[in-house]
């Protein structure tokens, strides 16, 4: 075999990585605040939901899977004052609110295309999840699908990283994590895991080429 091609063989191969993709924020949308403004009009009831809901504790129970939406929503309602109709609008909501970006579904493809494997680590409560498996088809396109509510983790715990590594037999200085949370994103590189801050499928992509991924 040529040398040249024995070069860009190895030089290939010496890149190949496993990325692991976020989902809310990263590979679907997820804006909150712009939820909260289209369901309520009322100024306290947006800061309710907000500080109340999302900002409390029983949110990330929810997204590990040892408290059920109806629980949430009683004790939600009890904690702000909202009517448990109210808590209950949010809440269902949210699912259909997590709409696939096109351009990031794209460059995942690209990424599998390059000869990288893809992995999926995500904070989620199960009916989003469930709601995201329903409606869309890219999830081939990963190894393994790894979701908060299914493994009783969260991120940015340092558990729910070391069991990624682990289960998929991964090392950790062949992994890029992307997610747009600065807390995961240190969480992991606490690791050795390479990270990429995502703030959109363009940086992001111009960020995997100039590391030599793409």
């Amino acid at each position: 075999m040529p040398v040249l091609v024995l070069a860009l063989l190895a030089n290939y191969l010496s890149v190949r990585m496993n990325v692991i993709f976020d989902l809310g924020g990263v590979v679907v949308a997820w804006k909150p605040d712009d939820l909260i403004a289209q369901l309520f009009s009322e100024p306290d009831t947006r800061a309710a939901v907000k500080t109340g809901i999302i900002g409390h504790p029983d949110w990330l129970a929810l997204d590990r899977g040892t408290i059920a939406p109806e629980e949430l929503i009683t004790r939600a309602a009890q904690r702000t004052g909202l009517p448990e109709p109210v808590v209950r609008t949010f809440l269902c909501s949210v699912p259909a609110s997590l709409v696939a970006s096109p351009e990031t579904v794209a460059l995942m493809h690209r990424i599998k295309a390059a000869g990288h494997a893809l992995y999926c680590l995500s904070n989620m409560p199960t009916d989003s999840i469930e709601h995201l498996e329903s409606v869309y088809s890219f999830w081939g396109i990963f190894e393994r699908v790894f979701v908060s509510s299914r493994i009783g983790l969260c991120k940015p715990e340092p558990e729910i990283y070391r069991h990624v590594l682990e289960t998929a037999g991964l090392v950790p200085s062949d992994c890029v994590f992307i997610d747009d949370t600065t807390e995961n994103l240190h969480a992991a590189a606490q690791f050795g895991i390479h990270t990429i801050h995502f703030t959109s499928a363009s940086q992001c992509d111009a960020e995997l080429r100039r590391l030599g991924y793409l």
